[in-house]
């Protein structure tokens, strides 16, 4: 990830807050024939220490994990295109990118089979728990042959954390009432996806940085 400290966050506890509430990101590792990537929902578990997640068998990724290798986990959230005009400022502004992203990087490895109801369960649980107040779906519900034929067909993984690394990028080298309208603009804006979300984190987020800060360099 670029390392520009204007934008980098190092709260862990909000960084893996913001990926647990996504549950959803991009699985990636290197392997014997080159890059291979998954697009995974996942369950943060033991207070961030691991994540489970599960994928099908013909996945290419299972047949690199004879042993444990290093993965990256990207957790992307709200991005929006960011027009100079919305600051009100000097014509010396340039276009930009708003976004938040989270990267989880750690040991993949594979789980026992006997581990793969447990996964799925507590995966299943996490999101149909957001749906309250309906009632969460459960495999009991399903016939007992159906869902073993189907969960045959999956392998239960867990990555082992090693390193947590995140971009909050929400104009924080603008001033106060610059940032306030590119938060109002994005809320209007088509350009980007989950505007309403990233207008809301350039507020909640995003602190004024000082005037020594306000350069350029802050842009990427």
């Amino acid at each position: 990830m670029y390392p520009n400290t204007l934008f980098r966050s190092a709260d862990e506890k909000q960084n893996l807050a913001f990926a647990e509430a996504r549950g959803f990101g991009m699985l990636t590792i290197n392997g014997d024939e080159g890059l291979l990537a998954a697009h995974i929902p996942f369950c943060i578990c033991d207070d961030g220490a691991r994540i489970e997640l599960h994928l099908a068998r013909v996945n290419p990724i299972l047949k690199q994990l004879s042993q444990p290798i290093e993965c990256l986990l990207a957790v992307n959230g709200p991005d929006g295109y960011v027009s100079p005009d919305w600051y009100e400022l000097d014509n010396n502004q340039v276009p930009t990118w708003n976004y938040v992203t989270v990267h989880i990087r750690g040991a993949l490895k594979l789980l026992p089979p006997e581990d793969l109801p447990g996964v799925v369960e507590r995966l299943s649980a996490q999101f149909e728990a957001r749906l309250s107040p309906k009632p969460p779906w459960r495999a009991s519900k399903m016939d007992a042959n159906v869902y073993a034929r189907m969960q045959r067909a999956i392998a239960p993984l867990e990555i082992s954390v090693e390193a947590i690394d995140a971009t909050w990028k929400l104009s924080q080298n603008k001033p106060e009432a610059a940032r306030q309208r590119v938060s109002s603009a994005l809320r209007n804006s088509t350009v980007g996806a989950q505007l309403s979300d990233l207008s809301r984190f350039v507020n909640e987020h995003s602190e004024a940085m000082s005037a020594e800060t306000m350069n350029a360099d802050g842009e990427r």
